[in-house]
């Protein structure tokens, strides 16, 4: 049976009055950008095949049972591009995946990189709650 204390966590800045299809995608960007990450490294040869042959070793024992379970996420908000770094930050610092998303600017923002969304994990509950536990709920 599937762990159900597994989750990720992706974190939307409300500050900043992001039309509801823009979040929506930020928070979409936030929430595969691990994995992306993660086979572009496996791809790339960052991590050597002769040393790490299966697919499954790709993958934390925490991660592979949210790929295969039910997915959870969890949605919070922030109020400022100094939060949502804060946040960064110190998960990175509890070794903890913490992937932040800079939207180009191209449709808001007029023109200017900005700092939308976070996400965290997948994790356990355990090694997230501290990290975003007192986050307001979207």
């Amino acid at each position: 049976m599937m762990d159900k204390k597994v989750k990720q966590v992706i974190v939307i800045r409300k500050d900043l009055n992001m039309r509801r299809g823009k979040e929506i995608a930020q928070g979409a960007h936030a929430s595969i950008a691990w994995l992306a990450n993660r086979i572009t490294e496996y791809t790339t040869g960052l991590r050597s095949a002769e040393h790490d042959p299966f697919l499954d070793n790709l993958f934390s024992l925490a991660e592979r049972q949210w790929i295969q379970g039910y997915f959870r996420k969890i949605c919070c908000i922030v109020n400022s591009e100094e939060e949502l770094l804060a946040l960064v930050e110190k998960a990175r610092t509890a070794g903890v995946i913490a992937e932040l998303i800079q939207d180009a600017g191209l449709t808001e923002f007029g023109g200017v990189p900005t700092y939308t969304a976070a996400a965290f994990g997948p994790d356990y509950d355990a090694k997230l709650d501290p990290i975003t536990g007192e986050l307001v709920l979207y």
